[in-house]
């Protein structure tokens, strides 16, 4: 099934090059949508990594026995996995907002060409969806890490962090998102997004570690964004933490910083261009 390109349109002579500041706007709508509409649908994501931690990192784990954490002390399987299924649920939050939310206002709502008649800018746009997209992200795991706290899987004061990085990595995986997503116009397209998803979960060191595998496939794994996602917050819940968790952080600021500009060009592109 294909779908209509965005029609083009001038910019309006009230918008002055992407960003007019009203980011709140945008995010006010998404948000208000999202209470009146579909709030169960958001909820619901938020148990899959549950399911995955209590069959994989209970079950399995019970077989596997304690593994060696970061740090090189010995913890259980399931507190080994649990930081890199809140990780996959940050991913995953973050992403399903950026994409086939952003495709049905790109390409059935017309939303965005509505917004962009208005005084916002492609940047005000860009930055509220991608927002709205880590909050979703931010939801599924602060309620996951709630989880890690009662099943005793928490393992250093450091896991305080946690949320914050968790924002970095929804802000990174929204961004990519919804650059993605602005050059796709069918449902086979958007296909592919979960194509993309499934090796990064399944291996970018969420069920052992980057040793296990040959030393040319290490640096491809540690190319994927969601493994650095993984280190990081793996670093944090068992007090792992050094240089190299900073250097996680950073890059996810960076490659959300670029993937939020580069998703403002396009908008621009689709509409004014």
């Amino acid at each position: 099934m294909s779908i209509a390109a965005p029609t083009k349109r001038l910019l309006p002579p009230s918008v002055s090059g992407l960003y007019a500041g009203n980011i709140r706007s945008v995010i006010r709508r998404g948000w208000d949508a999202t209470k009146a509409s579909n709030i169960l649908t958001v909820l619901s994501g938020f148990f899959e990594p549950v399911f995955y931690l209590l069959s994989i990192g209970i079950g399995f784990g019970a077989l596997v026995g304690a593994v060696q954490s970061p740090s090189g002390e010995s913890i259980s399987y399931a507190a080994y996995i649990a930081p890199a299924l809140l990780a996959v649920a940050a991913m995953n939050g973050a992403v399903v907002d950026s994409t086939w939310n952003v495709f049905f206002k790109l390409n059935f709502q017309r939303l965005y060409e509505g917004m962009l008649q208005t005084t916002l800018g492609p940047l005000d746009v860009a930055v509220g969806e991608i927002t709205l997209a880590l909050m979703r992200g931010a939801l599924y795991a602060s309620g996951f890490l709630i989880v890690m706290q009662v099943m005793g899987l928490v393992l250093s004061p450091w896991a305080l962090l946690a949320i914050p990085a968790v924002v970095l990595i929804g802000l990174c995986f929204a961004a990519i998102g919804m650059s993605v997503t602005s050059f796709l116009t069918t449902f086979q397209q958007m296909s592919w997004v979960n194509f993309a998803l499934l090796p990064l979960f399944l291996f970018s060191g969420t069920f052992y570690p980057l040793e296990v595998y040959p030393v040319a496939l290490q640096w491809v794994v540690q190319a994927l964004p969601l493994w650095h996602g993984v280190e990081m917050l793996r670093s944090l819940t068992t007090g792992a933490v050094s240089l190299a968790t900073l250097g996680h952080a950073l890059y996810f600021l960076v490659l959300g910083a670029i993937g939020t500009l580069f998703a403002a060009r396009r908008l621009r592109v689709l509409f004014f261009d």
